[in-house]
């Protein structure tokens, strides 16, 4: 008679359970495998990404022209539910009272801002629109700047010459150093478009 007992003996349970163990460790490192630096650079700068863009800030006036620019916040306001500003700085020259009338130029911010509003509602965006008087738009932008407690300061730019290589605009460079937060400058390239895929009427450029 065949005795049909299981007989486990000490060395047996413990190699038994090295091999389960040895086999879980495989199937876990199967499911968690290790990101690659690529994957890992991605996901830092996704939540950089997500901290930074709480509350966006589009600048124009009469020399920054930001339009091209207003697309991208849009659509990253979108992307990351930020609140949206579109702000129009009129420069009031020093030779008049701080509060003088400046009808062509604030009737050239409302067309701006406008345009502005058309792209964000274009892209599902709710924004805010706001016309400011400043004797310099680079120090009227950074005062609005810290009253939005803004995290994104984005602009379009100009040079100060029409040569190749002149410098970018002063205001450019004064927000650039002066803001307490991020800021995004799109230079439109020699032979780029930077993006421009809508214009001012809101019409496609390619149509």
């Amino acid at each position: 008679m065949i005795d049909s007992s299981l007989h486990v003996t000490a060395v047996g349970a413990v190699c038994a359970v090295s091999v389960v163990l040895m086999i879980m460790g495989t199937l876990w490192w199967m499911t968690h495998a290790p990101r690659s630096r690529a994957e890992q650079v991605a996901r830092v700068a996704e939540r950089v990404l997500r901290q930074m863009v709480g509350s966006i800030i589009v600048v124009f006036s009469q020399e920054i022209r930001s339009e091209h620019m207003m697309v991208l916040a849009a659509r990253l306001a979108r992307r990351e539910r930020a609140d949206l500003l579109a702000a129009y700085v009129v420069e009031v020259p020093f030779t008049l009272p701080a509060t003088a009338t400046m009808e062509t130029e604030d009737r050239a911010a409302l067309d701006t801002l406008a345009a502005a509003e058309a792209i964000a509602q274009k892209h599902g965006v709710s924004i805010r629109a706001q016309t400011i008087h400043g004797r310099q738009t680079s120090q009227a932008v950074l005062d609005l700047a810290k009253r939005e407690k803004a995290n994104l300061i984005v602009m379009g730019s100009y040079r100060e010459a029409k040569y190749m290589g002149a410098p970018l605009g002063r205001a450019i460079e004064q927000i650039a150093n002066g803001a307490k937060c991020d800021v995004l400058i799109g230079v439109e390239g020699q032979y780029g478009s930077l993006l421009r895929t809508e214009s001012l009427n809101g019409k496609d450029a390619s149509e």
